[in-house]
């Protein structure tokens, strides 16, 4: 699995504007519907929400990866938003988060929903590469810094 299999150029958005978590979360649940994620805004909000519940997503350093598992998906779903400012997430380390992956998976996948988590995280807890991706000038540079080995 790689990141290109479920984050594409089209599902990546710099300098997005919001405020805190709950807007945030509100905005990601409705791009990644408008992006045909395969379900509702609404579902994929209390899915977040639900999980958000169980502790942050927030991993630290700046980024976090709100996800969620929903049926009826068929397969994993990505987008990468990068704030135009941090806000509080309650994040691990205390830290504001500008850096965020929503990450969406099939309820009966564990092997995916595993493997991406993962993947992501490993790859996004890279200073360097979250450093880049702050300074990342458009969508398709970001694609590359994310894919890059």
């Amino acid at each position: 699995m790689d990141i290109a299999d479920f984050i594409v150029p089209e599902r990546i958005v710099l300098d997005l504007k919001v405020k805190d978590k709950p807007p945030l979360l509100r905005d990601l649940a409705a791009r990644a519907e408008a992006a045909g994620a395969g379900t509702p805004a609404p579902r994929i909000l209390a899915a977040l929400i639900e999980r958000e519940a169980l502790g942050s997503t927030g991993l630290g350093n700046g980024f976090a990866l709100p996800h969620a598992r929903l049926p009826g998906l068929t397969r994993c779903f990505g987008l990468l938003a990068r704030l135009a400012r941090p806000i509080d997430y309650a994040a691990i380390d205390g830290r504001p988060v500008d850096v965020v992956v929503l990450l969406l998976t099939p309820t009966d996948d564990d092997t995916a929903h595993l493997a991406a988590l993962s993947l992501v995280a490993r790859r996004l807890r890279d200073d360097g590469l979250l450093r880049r991706l702050r300074r990342a000038e458009g969508a398709a540079s970001a694609m590359g810094m994310l894919t890059e080995a």
